[in-house]
């Protein structure tokens, strides 16, 4: 993996609900694409792109966004760095590796509102692309 520069801190986000102490590992289903066992764990270093996540992660729990301390190497996301957004203004990452042992939460988020959620499901559900996993 290619080496980054971004010390966070690091977010993730989820609708699970995790406890501190947890570690996230790669091996489930995409949310995105449900019939895509991701190779990944994927977060970022802001807090809102976490909330963002979290709103659209499948599942029926509460949205919720962890601070998360990385473990092990890392890599930007190629799901949306340069395919979607030059560079990686988005700040975000991803591991094969069990990491991001959870220590907090944030509640102060930005959350959607019923309008955006709708619009990014549907501009979700319209992705023809593939995932690069």
């Amino acid at each position: 993996m290619t080496a980054i520069s971004d010390i966070g801190p690091f977010y993730h986000g989820t609708k699970v609900d995790l406890q501190i102490g947890d570690l996230l590992t790669a091996g489930f289903n995409s949310n995105f694409k449900p019939e895509i066992i991701m190779n990944h764990i994927y977060f970022t270093a802001l807090v809102n792109g976490a909330g963002l996540a979290a709103e659209l992660a499948k599942g029926n729990g509460n949205p919720r966004v962890y601070i998360v301390e990385q473990t092990g190497d890392f890599e930007n996301d190629p799901n949306v760095t340069d395919k979607k957004f030059p560079g990686n203004p988005t700040r975000s990452y991803r591991s094969r590796k069990a990491l991001k042992k959870i220590f907090g939460e944030i509640t102060d988020w930005v959350r959607l509102t019923e309008e955006e959620l709708k619009d990014w499901h549907e501009r979700l559900a319209n992705i023809k692309g593939e995932i690069i996993n």
